[in-house]
């Protein structure tokens, strides 16, 4: 995994590193940043970016809890096997479901892009989207890890000592024992506000 060096509290995982894996039945592409741990299953989590080209059913991801979040695209609906059903259809939107039940999804206008994070059900996990304004503070606690993901913009992130990096879209941070302050990268005004998906995941 890309990182500021092995024992970094802040790592960014840049999106032309993650790994690309076809789909079995040829629906999509997903481009994986991060499984932890690295290799093998079951993992405890991880997050990545899929390509859906076509509609079809999702697969078996029993234990987890997933979320999706539209990134590019005209949206999705899916569809449960308990009978329910729930839409995508602006970039930002996004939905957390049981990845162990039987998902069917229908793309609503041609292909989609969408950021997945999957935890185990063991895990706590909160997320949230944030429209940035001006700058925000984020912590990973003990026992956390804190993940960043601008959806549309560069974000300029400092850690505590005062080092800073600069996060492109789609870049993913991995933020741990550590208090980050997330600001505009770019400083022509005025800016609409950021959209950054974080989520804290607690053991």
């Amino acid at each position: 995994m890309p990182a500021r060096g092995a024992g970094a509290k802040l790592k960014v995982i840049r999106k032309d590193s993650f790994a690309t894996t076809a789909w079995k039945n040829g629906g999509g592409v997903t481009r994986e940043a991060i499984r932890v741990p690295e290799a093998g299953d079951p993992f405890s989590w991880r997050v990545s970016v899929a390509q859906i080209e076509k509609s079809g059913p999702f697969s078996d991801f029993a234990g987890y809890q997933r979320r999706m979040l539209l990134l590019q695209g005209h949206g999705v609906a899916l569809t449960f096997g308990d009978g329910g059903r729930s839409e995508l259809r602006e970039v930002g939107d996004w939905m957390e479901f049981d990845g162990g039940i039987s998902t069917h999804c229908d793309l609503i206008d041609g292909p989609c892009v969408d950021l997945n994070l999957m935890t185990a059900k063991s895990l706590r996990t909160e997320a949230r989207l944030e429209q940035m304004r001006g700058s925000i503070m984020v912590t990973a606690g003990p026992g956390q890890t804190v993940l960043i993901f601008s959806l549309a913009a560069a974000v300029a992130l400092a850690e505590e000592a005062g080092v800073g990096t600069r996060l492109e879209p789609w870049d993913l941070a991995v933020v741990a024992q550590e208090t980050v302050r997330l600001e505009t990268a770019d400083s022509e005004a005025p800016l609409p506000p950021i959209a950054v998906f974080i989520a804290t995941i607690s053991q």
